[in-house]
């Protein structure tokens, strides 16, 4: 997949919405939101390849098309790649995607660069749409400074550790319902089995400020370390930054799956639905994967418990992926009656009914939890879901104030190149080819280089 490249292609494209963030705001590109009366009622869509998008390219055809004559084209791509791809278009004003999948940190910082059509508006006027079923939390990430919401939520998420049952009960193991990581590397240290290819746990490693930084940053906030204190001192190189990041370097190592510094959320999902490893901690969007029959070997097996904790009550983190409306768009009428179908209560219930409820693009709707035949087959992970979501807490979520909002990233345009550079040194660090001590000492410098701006 010619990772390396696709790094370097990624952090450029940060840097560019980085600079762009601070030099073109306010560029409306007005004159290209047209109204969608275009003859041509094809739009294109930019999406992550993650499960719940896939089926919502199988869906649209036959459902959607059908419905409306809007014919969508989608464009698919692994999450790094994606987010390279949707930063350039958005950034340089390209206009190639009417509709993209973006998140929780992308949303309030391109729509105070005005690059974002805001969708209140056309939520409110869609008394079908009910938007004041959308999770507060959700609609919140996903606002701007004006408090409209500028993508609507397709699925959201919190992050949770899953666990293999029956290898726990092989090995006479109980989990507890709010582990601290110390237990979590203890139940590793048991369960990891190299001769069957049986990994203790499954993390992250893959280079990109949303891959492995969303779960290491977490891990960072409940060990008392953070990015920036609140007047933007670095503390990358903390005695804190340093210890929650050699824990997960050394447990990854010791107990982790194979080829840890390449795999993402894709690979885990792939690795623990296999039964390959007794723990993941991760997306809590996972779960409607792993509970689905035709796609899990561990449908049934699997034990659901709260994010791993150290010095904090909670950690897991906050997400949306969510359709935004690039301001480029010519067909603005017809993306949001795709993004409006989409994000539906009409959508949710045709998944449930296509292809099985526990495949639900859930964590976004009130209304989702109440549904019988959802509650049933998300019984052993919705709960947990939904009140992980709830103690999500993007304006505290560690134990120091902060100066931006975020749990798993910082929000500042800078972020997403510096989260991916560091990354880069953290993944080199779990292949072992530097140390922790040198990845966060480059680390430092950099995020030094980002304070700067924000002390003037």
């Amino acid at each position: 997949m010619q990772k390396q490249g696709r790094r370097g292609r990624l952090t450029s494209a940060m840097a560019i919405a980085a600079v762009a963030g601070l030099a073109v705001a306010g560029c409306s590109g007005a004159g290209n939101s047209g109204s969608g009366a275009a003859s041509d009622k094809t739009i294109t869509a930019l999406m992550v390849g993650n499960p719940q998008m896939e089926d919502i390219a199988k869906l649209t055809a036959d459902n959607f098309t059908k419905q409306t004559g809007i014919t969508v084209k989608f464009t698919i791509l692994p999450e790094n790649e994606l987010r390279d791809k949707v930063t350039q278009d958005v950034a340089t004003q390209g206009g190639q995607y009417d509709v993209a999948t973006i998140g929780a940190y992308e949303a309030p910082i391109w729509a105070k660069n005005n690059w974002l059509h805001e969708l209140s508006s056309y939520a409110d006027k869609d008394s079908a749409y009910d938007k004041g079923d959308l999770l507060p939390p959700m609609v919140k990430s996903l606002s701007g400074e004006d408090n409209k919401m500028y993508a609507a939520p397709f699925y959201g998420e919190s992050s949770f550790l899953m666990y293999n049952k029956d290898l726990f009960a092989a090995k006479g193991l109980t989990m507890p319902e709010r582990p601290t990581w110390q237990q979590v590397a203890d139940f590793a240290a048991k369960i990891d089995d190299k001769a069957s290819g049986t990994a203790g746990i499954c993390l992250r490693g893959l280079p990109g400020w949303g891959e492995v930084f969303a779960p290491l940053t977490s891990v960072v906030n409940t060990f008392g370390g953070t990015w920036f204190e609140k007047d933007w001192t670095p503390k990358v190189n903390s005695p804190e930054f340093t210890a929650a990041t050699k824990f997960y370097v050394d447990l990854v190592r010791k107990y982790g799956e194979a080829g840890a510094s390449q795999a993402g959320f894709t690979e885990c999902l792939n690795t623990f639905g296999q039964g390959k490893a007794g723990m993941w901690y991760d997306a809590t969007s996972a779960a409607g994967t792993l509970e689905d029959p035709k796609a899990s070997k561990v449908a049934g097996k699997v034990g659901y418990v709260y994010a791993p904790v150290e010095k904090t009550k909670a950690s897991g983190w906050l997400w949306a992926w969510a359709w935004a409306m690039p301001k480029t768009t010519k067909k603005a009428d017809n993306a949001w009656k795709f993004i409006s179908w989409a994000t539906s209560k009409d959508y949710e219930k045709l998944v449930g009914e296509k292809l099985g409820w526990p495949r639900v693009p859930a964590g976004k709707r009130a209304s989702t939890y109440n549904i019988p035949q959802y509650k049933d087959s998300a019984k052993a992970f919705a709960d947990v879901t939904l009140k992980a979501i709830e103690e999500a807490d993007p304006t505290n979520p560690g134990v120091q104030p902060r100066p931006a909002l975020g749990v798993q990233f910082v929000g500042i345009p800078e972020f997403a190149d510096l989260g991916t550079k560091v990354s880069q040194e953290v993944a080199a660090s779990i292949a072992g080819n530097s140390s922790v001590d040198q990845a966060l000492a480059n680390g430092q410098k950099l995020a030094e280089e980002v304070a700067k701006k924000y002390r003037k």
